[in-house]
């Protein structure tokens, strides 16, 4: 039986494109997949908060000396840890707003990113320890910027998931959505039809 982590990142929430686009993805799987369990975290119904200096010293003080207050932190980012750590394979749905990333799923990067639990440093740089995983990501941009200097998103995604041990990395994208009709179909039509591929 296969775990899937759904991240919904559009503020539209269940409207956005690459959150439907995610969601079919997951429908297909689970076609394909029977029995598979899906745990859905929709960052613009429960956003996870930003990264502060109170957490980030929650995250460095030792257990036993942790205020309830840090100890509250720490669990909130355990949690979200661990829903990754359980997952087989991990969905994106990540739309691009003013040429990067929501700022939901760069909170839930800071919040996944622990040393000693995602991943260490060695005598040999920083080492993912969530290997193994198997990440789609459905990429939706207004323009067309795939191969472009201006697609900031692609090598950010892949190499935060590459950071963590994550480096089964694929990426389908639906570009040129707010130029014209015809565009936006077609667009969306070839990423409905990939995803429908790579779910068997």
């Amino acid at each position: 039986m296969q775990k899937l982590l759904q991240l919904k990142t559009s503020l539209f929430a269940n409207q956005g494109q690459s959150s439907q686009l995610s969601d079919a993805f997951v429908e297909a799987w689970q076609a394909s997949h029977p029995g598979s369990q899906v745990t859905l975290r929709d960052l613009a119904v429960d956003p996870v908060p930003h990264l502060d200096a109170a957490s980030f010293q929650s995250f460095l003080t030792k257990a036993e000396e942790r205020t309830a207050e840090q100890q509250a932190k720490v669990e909130y980012s355990d949690t979200l840890i661990a829903e990754l750590q359980e997952a087989d394979v991990l969905v994106i749905g990540l739309p691009l707003y003013n040429l990067g990333v929501p700022s939901t799923l760069k909170a839930w990067i800071d919040q996944v990113a622990r040393a000693g639990i995602t991943f260490r440093y060695t005598a040999n740089g920083p080492q993912g320890l969530l290997s193994g995983k198997k990440a789609y990501v459905f990429a939706t941009r207004g323009g067309r910027y795939a191969g472009t200097a201006f697609d900031t998103q692609t090598d950010f995604v892949r190499n935060f998931l590459g950071f963590i041990g994550i480096t089964d990395v694929e990426f389908v994208y639906a570009e040129g959505l707010n130029m014209g009709d015809e565009s936006r179909t077609n667009s969306l039509a070839s990423a409905y039809s990939e995803l429908s591929r790579i779910a068997v």
